[in-house]
């Protein structure tokens, strides 16, 4: 009878669990399913050839990928799938990758940078670096905007000074570019780890970051407000973001 009773609770709690008892092979294929549907996966990284497969939770990519950042954001986000153990990078930039700190290695920084954030926009804005300084060309809807990209292109670390040439040129609100697409959790989670480590102004403060639908909660610890704020700041202009719960400390 007590062996019956242990069964029983077994089996409901297989049905509670649901994913707790895939086998193996349900769990990788579930794995690269999910990766190939992210955010990430079909806006930032959809023009590389990325190949991922799982093994008993254990992910390895390959394939080529036209800008060196998108290893980085293909680790991260994947690394943030339920069920992924470990990721074994293997992806490879399309030609050379770029030397750190030279300007090709710069101007994909600021590219990447401005990519993440809503409030600008990075697909009609052009990015040359000439020793160290940025010239921004292109178009913004307004001049907050304008300045906004001034101050995103300013916060990446190496960048001496920004020229910011692009015309201001009103916009109706409804045509400002969307995907179109819903940005999922795990998206999400990985573009703002990026961002954070990408901007000059947070990249050396300790945070840890957990989100649920649109909601970011960021806990670590800054030296004083200034820094926590700027945190705040540089999260809720994330795409995906709907709030910022900033409960770092103040050392």
């Amino acid at each position: 009878m007590k062996a019956k009773y242990c069964i029983v609770l077994l089996a409901i709690a297989a049905v509670l669990s649901g994913s707790t008892f895939l086998s193996a092979s349900e769990l990788d294929s579930r794995i690269e399913s999910d990766a190939r549907q992210l955010y990430v996966f079909k806006i930032y990284l959809a023009g590389d050839d990325i190949k991922i497969e799982s093994k008993d939770g254990a992910v390895t990519l390959t394939g080529i990928i036209s800008e060196y950042f998108h290893r980085a954001l293909a680790e991260v986000t994947i690394k943030d799938i339920p069920g992924v153990t470990s990721v074994d990078n293997r992806l490879e930039v399309k030609g050379s990758s770029p030397t750190a700190n030279s300007d090709a290695w710069l101007r994909d920084e600021v590219k990447a940078t401005l990519a993440f954030h809503r409030s600008v926009s990075a697909g009609t804005t052009e990015v040359d670096v000439k020793d160290g300084i940025v010239t921004l060309r292109g178009n913004a809807i307004n001049q907050p905007q304008k300045d906004l990209t001034t101050e995103y292109a300013k916060d990446v670390d190496g960048v001496k000074d920004v020229i910011n040439e692009m015309i201001v040129v009103a916009v109706p609100e409804k045509t400002v570019l969307t995907t179109g697409e819903k940005v999922d959790d795990v998206s999400t989670a990985a573009l703002v780890r990026m961002a954070l480590l990408l901007h000059h102004s947070t990249s050396g403060l300790y945070t840890s970051i957990a989100i649920r639908r649109g909601v970011v909660t960021v806990e670590g610890r800054a030296k004083n407000a200034a820094e926590k704020d700027q945190v705040t700041k540089v999260v809720k202009d994330i795409n995906g973001v709907k709030k910022v719960k900033n409960r770092m400390t103040i050392d």
